[in-house]
């Protein structure tokens, strides 16, 4: 049993089956099977991520859609290959905010496949993991919708994706509204989103 991180081989790769087996208190995520270390999110971060689960939330009271937030296990994986054993699935990714519309996809340890919609708001310290790695993780995974907020910028990115390739949807800033494109009857005013 691996109780600190330390003991592990950051340059190793590992699968969900490892991951399972991990007893310490470090929140880590598994991007194709190698480990990436989280900072604990700072209070903007934290302030954002409230007011957009707040939106969703309400949206989806009394729908069969349901609003996830981290700390949450979400198992990635090629969807064509059915559902895998633990030993082969070598993604997990907490993201920040997801919407899942599956039902069959949840259970008690989280989500198995990919969300609807997954929102990570760019940590300033690693924007790379978000913008390129998660992005392309993303959307190999067949995860219809992808938004990247800036918290220092005041702007949401939207991807969609077309053809297992993500195209921009849209750039939005402070005093715009921002409407999911799976569910164009939600609509967020960025001003409530970024407030300080």
């Amino acid at each position: 049993m691996i109780v600190s991180l330390e003991d592990l081989d950051l340059t190793k790769q590992y699968s969900y089956a490892d991951y399972l087996t991990w007893k310490f208190s470090e929140r880590i995520e598994l991007l194709k099977g190698y480990i990436r270390q989280m900072a604990a999110p700072g209070s903007k971060h934290q302030r954002i991520a409230f007011q957009l689960v707040k939106s969703y939330g309400i949206f989806f009271d009394k729908q069969p859609c349901r609003v996830y937030f981290a700390p949450f296990d979400v198992r990635l994986y090629n969807r064509k290959k059915s559902l895998l054993a633990d030993k082969d699935i070598y993604s997990i990714v907490q993201p920040d905010i997801c919407v899942i519309c599956d039902s069959s996809k949840i259970d008690e340890k989280g989500c198995n496949g990919s969300p609807d919609l997954i929102i990570e708001i760019v940590s300033p310290s690693n924007p790379k993991t978000d913008l390129q790695d998660k992005y392309k993780l993303y959307a190999e995974s067949g995860v219809t919708e992808y938004w990247v907020v800036f918290p220092n910028d005041g702007i949401i990115q939207q991807f969609v994706l077309e053809e297992n390739t993500y195209k921009t949807h849209g750039v939005f800033g402070n005093g715009e509204a921002i409407s999911p494109f799976l569910f164009p009857d939600l609509s967020i005013e960025l001003e409530e989103i970024f407030r300080p």
